[in-house]
């Protein structure tokens, strides 16, 4: 098989910008969150409301920000609110409808680790924490992750939970208080999952040249795909190189501070 003219990374933002709707209100990370909000933003979804942590509301950067206090997000944003008032007045209100989030671990039922790895008291490795990311898990209506498609990152287990997704399985959600959606979606760089009546991230598509094999050996948890699995529509000459001008600017910009 010819290789595809795309990378497993440019896959994976390009399928994951396309699960947002233009009037998407949208609580974005940083990093490849960022990429596919942004990405969506300047395709099929020009009317997105992007929100990030630090308070900037309805931001429109030219640029990807290095993190959530980039200038960049503050000046192009409609306006800026301080931080207590964007996740009581904003999030914890239920105006966000879709959260993006990554993690260092990622469950089979869509829990999320950034805490630690190995026991807490004595952890192997420290992670950055939670931030704002356990209620953007808990108040956004509806969740999507996206990960690095590898053993260590889709565990059967978190070793901590940082964000609550759905638990163990039905029911954990709304027994801890939580009554929005939860995580809905999973896009990796191999394929995109959803989460089914078990809710337990199953495989809906592969991306183009994957097998299911790959996939198998890479997910931390016996991984079931659905009955009707198809293949992920390859990006579009479009999608690849308004991303990829996206990623060219960001470069140069980055570059020249």
């Amino acid at each position: 098989m010819t290789a595809p003219a795309w990378t497993a990374a440019e896959m994976m933002t390009i399928a994951a910008s396309r699960q947002l709707a233009p009037d998407d209100v949208c609580f974005v990370g940083i990093g490849a969150p960022s990429a596919a909000c942004n990405l969506a933003r300047l395709l099929h979804a020009p009317d997105i409301v992007l929100v990030y942590e630090s308070g900037t509301i309805g931001t429109r950067p030219d640029v990807l920000p290095l993190s959530i206090g980039d200038g960049e997000l503050c000046s192009t944003a409609l306006t800026t609110v301080s931080v207590p008032e964007m996740f009581r007045y904003w999030l914890q209100a239920g105006r966000i409808t879709k959260g993006f989030l990554g993690g260092a671990q990622i469950d089979r039922y869509g829990n999320i680790n950034t805490t630690v790895i190995g026991p807490y008291d004595r952890p192997r490795v420290r992670l950055p924490g939670g931030g704002g990311a356990p209620e953007i898990a808990s108040s956004c209506d509806e969740v999507l992750v996206t990960a690095t498609h590898a053993p260590r990152t889709l565990v059967d287990r978190v070793e901590f939970v940082t964000s609550l997704g759905h638990g163990r399985g039905p029911g954990d959600r709304r027994a801890a208080g939580s009554t929005t959606v939860g995580p809905t979606t999973l896009i990796t760089d191999l394929c995109v999952m959803s989460v089914d009546a078990a809710r337990e991230f199953v495989v809906e598509s592969l991306h183009v040249g994957v097998t299911r094999r790959e996939v198998v050996e890479a997910t931390g948890w016996p991984v079931r795909f659905v009955s009707d699995l198809v293949s992920t529509p390859a990006p579009t000459d479009e999608e690849l190189t308004t991303l990829r001008d996206l990623q060219a600017r960001t470069e140069r910009a980055h570059a020249a501070r």
